[in-house]
């Protein structure tokens, strides 16, 4: 079972540190785990031309192609972003706008796989919560199972401060509590998940 995590952060700190300690925890709960960074690929916007609609493919050949790929042969999907003006990354809007192309190609492209969240902030409340939302609304549109850690401090997903540093996301104790629990839940979800198919 694999699971892939997309990690929305144009710079390679605090969001790209905490995805790759998600996916340790996976691996060491017996998943098969990718990584996708976005920082310093080349990936446009979706500019709503239709042309996947007509053409069963996207018109923009970038390294979207290579999260088509990862995408598809996943069962889990982590997408981990900074918050920006209240919500995800500009970047991060743009992987998942993007995937309108494989939905018009595959209207079942998601379905049934099982995606959660990470959102990072300078602030303790800086719009991580909202950021969560768009992960989660993303995944409920495509026909996903969105997991996440559940009441009492994960109840969108894993939610860090990062005081606008690296070091502030690795002493963020209360971050890392609600990323075990939701990679914990999100876990366990794929494995009975998986004896069900």
């Amino acid at each position: 079972m694999i699971v892939v995590g997309v990690c929305g952060s144009p710079k390679q700190q605090a969001t790209e540190h905490v995805l790759k300690e998600a996916l340790r925890m996976m691996e060491e709960k017996g998943f098969e785990t990718r990584f996708f960074t976005v920082r310093g690929k080349n990936i446009g916007f979706c500019t709503h031309c239709d042309y996947c609609l007509t053409n069963k493919e996207c018109a923009f050949k970038d390294d979207m192609q290579e999260v088509y790929t990862l995408l598809k042969e996943a069962i889990g999907i982590i997408f981990a972003t900074p918050v920006y003006n209240g919500g995800v990354s500009a970047q991060t809007k743009a992987v998942m706008d993007r995937c309108r192309a494989v939905v018009a190609t595959d209207k079942n492209f998601f379905k049934h796989k099982v995606g959660m969240g990470i959102a990072l902030g300078g602030d303790r409340v800086g719009g991580q919560e909202a950021a969560l939302q768009q992960i989660l609304t993303f995944y409920i549109l495509n026909g996903m199972i969105p997991v996440s850690g559940g009441f009492f401090g994960a109840n969108l997903g894993a939610t860090f401060w990062t005081k606008d540093t690296l070091e502030g996301a690795k002493q963020d104790e209360e971050g890392f509590r609600s990323l075990k629990k939701t990679v914990k839940k999100f876990a366990a979800f794929l494995k009975k998940y998986e004896e069900k198919q």
